[in-house]
């Protein structure tokens, strides 16, 4: 692709640029550019707003016999968006700004104009002042004149103001004080609110670890009780007390006495003779009330406290002659033994748990 961009020329050794015949076209000549509106406008024809930074296809010349500073000055030819009539404006390099020509108003242009004047006044004034002394002494008096006019209107309009509302400035500070005062009283409080809560705490803390300490010194030191001794629990509120006996059953023996705590281990067996608190009685059935049932005793059996079973162990007693009504039974390898049971009477039914009757009977075989 190379080859085909073009960036020399070649000249021939014979060529003369004069030679080439100039194009004739007039200075007043017309361009047709890409432009944007300079500043906000009105058209006089239709009245259609045409704001800035509307973009238009317009045509520029250049203005004849107008220059500044050896600037030429262009003209440029736009057509409204609505009624199409012509509107043009040209350049102000003076102004470095654009100046409405024909077709339209410009917008804000009274502001403007009146920047304008203000500044052209100012300017006369210092030309005149520079070149005359006299005239400077003028303007000068002239001011002082002016400045005393404004501050005697402003000091009328003030006592009219006061006349028409007297505020109490002095009742205002008071108030204001007060309120400070107020303020600077309800901080103070609060500090010693806080002061004397701290205090309070504090004093309380002390007098807790000063009785703390004396009730460690009163209390005497006693050894903690060892683990796994038996400790009477006091009777519940509430504890049904054993059953009496029904008629024609023959009283229960007296259970054994609780060893002392000193002999608790002498004999393992003591454990088993020990007294159990008797068991809560179950709901009475027609008057009569009936022992409370476990759950297991249901699906296993009572293991004691019934006839069939008091029987099978008995406490062994010496040998004595059997008393009158009684019946000898021979005994194991020929020995007589006897009962204790009169043959008319029924079998002793005994209410202590079977783990007990056992350790009777080892108690037996040991004596």
């Amino acid at each position: 692709m190379s080859e085909r961009k073009v960036l020399n020329k070649y000249y021939p050794p014979d060529f003369d640029p004069s030679k080439i015949p100039k194009l004739k076209l007039p200075k007043d000549r017309q361009y047709v550019v890409r432009l944007m509106a300079p500043f906000n406008m009105r058209c006089k024809t239709c009245g259609e707003y045409i704001y800035k930074g509307k973009k238009f296809n317009a045509r520029k010349e250049t203005v004849m016999n107008e220059l500044y500073m050896g600037l030429p000055i262009f003209r440029f030819y736009i057509k409204c968006t609505r009624c199409l009539a012509e509107i043009t404006f040209k350049t102000d390099p003076e102004n470095t700004d654009y100046s409405m020509e024909h077709g339209a108003t410009r917008n804000f242009q009274a502001e403007k104009l009146i920047e304008q004047e203000e500044t052209k006044i100012v300017r006369d004034r210092e030309e005149e002042e520079l070149n005359n002394p006299m005239k400077v002494l003028e303007n000068r008096t002239r001011d002082s004149k002016l400045e005393m006019e404004v501050l005697e209107n402003l000091q009328e309009l003030k006592e009219l103001n006061q006349r028409q509302a007297a505020p109490d400035f002095e009742g205002m500070i008071g108030q204001a004080r007060e309120l400070e005062q107020r303020a600077k009283e309800r901080e103070i409080e609060e500090d010693e609110r806080e002061t004397q809560e701290m205090l309070g705490r504090a004093l309380m803390k002390r007098l807790r670890d000063s009785d703390s300490d004396s009730d460690q010194e009163e209390t005497p030191s006693e050894a903690p009780p060892r683990e796994g001794t038996p400790s009477e629990a006091p009777p519940r509120e509430g504890t049904p007390s054993e059953a009496p006996p029904r008629e024609g059953t023959p009283r229960e023996a007296p259970p054994r006495e609780a060893p002392p705590p000193a002999s608790r281990a002498d004999r393992p067996t003591d454990i088993l003779t020990t007294v159990k608190p008797s068991e809560a009685q179950g709901p009475s059935v027609g008057g009569v009330k009936k022992a409370k049932v476990e759950r297991w005793e249901k699906s296993v059996g009572k293991l004691g406290g019934g006839a069939a079973l008091s029987s099978l162990v008995v406490r062994r007693k010496p040998a004595a002659a059997p008393p009158a009504g009684c019946i000898s039974k021979p005994g194991p390898k020929g020995i007589p033994t006897t009962n204790s049971v009169p043959m008319n009477a029924a079998p002793l039914a005994i209410h202590s748990s079977s783990l007990s009757l056992l350790g009777a009977y080892s108690d037996s075989e040991s004596e």
